[in-house]
């Protein structure tokens, strides 16, 4: 009988694990939203420095945003390189985006959400 009821909360924990630990994907309208923000000049304006595909004058001081997903597949260090590039490296050109107050945490986890998806 312990048995049973060992495999039992066992099985049930291990549901939860997957239930928890599986993030929810973005939709469309996040993804158009992130895209936004990150091609507008006022905003992110990321294509100051990085070539983006449909971006109009890219700059080429930053690597183009390509194949992210393969470059990034723990999404949450994508955000964090957005948040605050400068932890991993001082001397980025890139501005710490969320440390700073340039986007707010919402606008970071939309461009986080549009740049992933490239």
């Amino acid at each position: 009988m312990s048995f049973r009821i060992i495999t039992t909360v066992t099985s049930i924990a291990i549901l939860i694990g997957m239930v928890l630990g599986t993030s929810i994907a973005a939709t469309d309208e996040e993804i158009a939203e992130g895209k936004r923000i990150a091609f507008n000049r006022k905003l992110g304006n990321c294509l100051t420095c990085h070539m983006i595909v449909g971006g109009e004058l890219p700059g080429n001081i930053g690597p183009p945003l390509i194949a992210m997903k393969a470059r990034f597949p723990d999404k949450s260090a994508l955000r964090a390189q957005i948040f605050d590039a400068t932890v991993k490296n001082p001397q980025t050109s890139m501005p710490p985006f969320g440390k700073h107050g340039i986007l707010t945490d919402k606008e970071v986890d939309l461009v986080t959400e549009y740049i992933h998806t490239l």
